[in-house]
């Protein structure tokens, strides 16, 4: 066999061997120069040449192979990565990263189309330099993605600055120019036959797309489409999950709210029928709304109250009482304050003023209406009870007035039933109104006498009280003030006690009695008065005349002061009386110096007080040394004397 033969078959082996290998195609060129250094066998050139092109075609055909290979590995992957359950965002972050890396391009975005405005704005982007940004927005009409959007295929250009096959604008050109881009494709979205968007890579450098890598950008733009469908139903299951997640937490707040009315509701109409007075209603419904809770009367007095609110614009408040009473209804001032009346029917018993610590909720509102519910309801109550009671306290004090077939002791017992207990110490008012209505001051004396645990009837257009306390004058004088602003007129007022026992309580009546006819007699309307405070006329209207409180009442502080300093205050009091109100007379009847008499009457002042040498007083004062005296008298001499208890003779 020719040696030329053998270089063809060595150099044919040669080609096999170097594809077998996937030697790079340059290596091929190197076999024929070394089996033809000189090419003069025509024949045996053109069939290595012929050899050698078939073997670049293998070649490259396995270059392609590999290549799709490597394409549909990536596309894989890229596949598998979209199946995570990525938000939108972070989904279109991932696509442009992905489809920029599948074909080693520069750069990559996504737009999706905007109806409404007649234009695309970039979603997502990947590799850009500065022009094309999240937000940018294109017309339309023209450009690569509204050709690929019209044909929904993809549509490339390996030039696009100078590719004619579609109208150029502005502001595609001008983005194009400032990355620098070349060559470009555009690969459609589409939700079935609904092209929503593009996907867009491109290079800065012109690039002839190759029919492999088209149809993995278009494969690749398929997945994408169902992942941003799946994204999209997803952030719509999201936001349906938050919504039913609001809703819930929602019923659950309005479930919450309303197991706390039912609650509160309860537990105030439980107080209610339990007897609870105002004032722990009061504090147990402060507590459910969280505040500062009043109850005020229609005349704008405090009935009960949980807690003080320092600083109340009492105008404000009295704007926002006529709102709510108007309305019948809780109304909040602009300062935060609460009103709402507390109703039965048309008539309004009381208004609350509720000031919350922190800003009001949606249940405050609601929460009012309820606690003015229970406390109509115990007013009501204590209405009822106060009608029933006071029926029976008046009918106990009208026999107590007159001949009962009851014993003391059983009137004691009723009354102790009513909680007036007749062996505390009382006392006798007898209450005159100079004018005004007299059924109102009778409602008026029936709650007073309740509220002050004592007893109430009338006589002769007169209010006759029997009220706990030992201080009749004190008594007189919170009766008459408190029943004339109620009136707006004088009342006149006649008081005597204290008593321990149902058999004192007539004559103490009557001594109170004689105490406003003498107030009557001396023109003292509205004025009152005590036996103590009439001084010797009271001791003169009392039907037990009691000289040893008069005189202590009078002149006790002088004899105390003798009693421990020994002195003689007495004897100076009488000697200066005697003497005309001279103290030189009285010091030389007492054989002292007037000086002396002087710095004694000095000291008789400050222990009776500045006005005991005026005319009234003085009188009073003479008589109670008189008394004194007399009773001195008596004693030394051995003379029994009746007691103060003792009828006067």
């Amino acid at each position: 066999m020719p040696s030329e033969d053998h270089s063809v078959r060595d150099a044919l082996f040669g080609l096999f061997e170097l594809l077998a290998t996937e030697a790079p195609p340059e290596r091929f060129e190197e076999v024929i120069r070394t089996a033809l250094p000189d090419r003069t066998d025509t024949e045996s050139a053109a069939l290595l040449d012929r050899a050698r092109g078939l073997a670049l075609d293998i070649h490259s055909l396995f270059a392609r192979r590999h290549q799709r290979e490597a394409g549909l590995a990536a596309l894989v992957d890229t596949a598998r990565e979209l199946t995570l359950p990525y938000e939108l965002d972070v989904l279109l972050k991932v696509v442009t990263r992905r489809a920029r890396l599948l074909l080693n391009l520069d750069m990559s975005w996504i737009s999706f189309h905007d109806p409404a405005e007649d234009c695309s704005y970039v979603r997502a982007a990947d590799g850009h330099a500065s022009a094309i940004t999240v937000g940018f927005r294109i017309a339309e009409s023209g450009g690569p993605g509204s050709r690929s959007g019209t044909l929904a295929a993809p549509f490339w250009s390996p030039d696009f600055p100078g590719d004619d096959r579609f109208p150029h604008t502005g502001a595609i050109d001008g983005v194009v120019r400032a990355e620098g881009l070349r060559a470009l494709m555009a690969v459609p979205l589409h939700d079935g036959n609904h092209v929503f968007g593009s996907l867009y890579v491109a290079d800065r450098k012109v690039r002839h797309f190759a029919p492999d890598e088209i149809t993995q950008m278009s494969s690749l733009g398929d997945l994408v489409s169902v992942a941003i469908k799946k994204a999209r139903l997803l952030d719509r299951a999201r936001d349906e999950i938050s919504e039913l997640e609001l809703d819930s937490s929602r019923a659950m707040d309005f479930f919450s709210a309303a197991r706390h009315l039912r609650e509160t509701q309860s537990r105030l109409i439980d107080l209610v029928l339990r007897g609870r007075d105002l004032h722990e209603l009061t504090a147990v419904a402060a507590g459910a709304l969280d505040g500062v809770l009043l109850v005020r009367d229609v005349a704008g007095r405090e009935l009960a109250g949980a807690g003080e609110v320092p600083g109340l614009d009492e105008g404000e408040l009295l704007r926002t009482v006529l709102d709510a009473h108007t309305e019948r209804a809780p109304v909040r001032s602009a300062e935060g304050l609460w009103c709402c009346p507390a109703a039965a029917g048309d008539e309004i018993l009381a208004t609350l003023v509720f000031v919350p610590r922190e800003a009001s909720s949606d249940i405050t509102a609601q929460l009012l209406r309820i606690v003015a519910q229970a406390t109509a309801v115990l007013l009501q109550v204590q209405r009822s009870a106060a009608a029933a009671e006071g029926q029976m306290r008046d009918q106990l004090f009208h026999e107590l007035l007159s001949s009962s077939q009851y014993t003391p002791a059983q009137l004691a017992e009723r009354a102790r039933r009513l909680a007036v207990d007749l062996t505390e110490p009382h006392v006798a008012v007898v209450a005159r109104p100079e004018g005004g209505a007299q059924g109102k001051a009778v409602v008026w004396a029936s709650s007073y006498a309740h509220r002050l645990s004592g007893l109430k009837t009338t006589d002769g257009g007169c209010i006759v009280l029997l009220l706990p306390g030992t201080d009749p004058g004190a008594a007189a004088r919170r009766v008459s003030r408190e029943l004339s602003s109620v009136l707006g007129h004088p009342v006149t007022a006649g008081a005597a006690g204290p008593i321990t026992s149902a058999g004192s309580i007539v004559p103490t009546y009557q001594e109170a009695r004689r105490c406003l006819d003498a107030l009557t007699a001396l023109g003292g309307d509205g004025a009152t008065a005590s036996p103590q405070e009439l001084g010797f006329l009271g001791m003169l209207l009392s039907e037990r005349p009691d000289t040893v409180a008069f005189i202590t009442f009078t002149i006790g502080p002088v004899l105390d002061y003798d009693s421990q300093q020994c002195t003689e205050l007495v004897r100076t009091l009488e000697a200066y009386f005697a003497s005309g109100n001279s103290p030189t007379r009285a010091a030389e009847s007492l054989h002292v110096h007037p000086n002396t008499v002087s710095r004694r009457l000095e000291r008789i002042t400050d222990l009776l007080g500045p006005g005991w040498q005026e005319p009234v007083r003085a009188l009073e004062v003479q008589l109670a040394l008189r008394l004194h005296r007399a009773r001195h008298t008596l004693l030394k001499g051995g003379a029994e004397l009746p007691q103060a208890e003792a009828p006067a003779t």
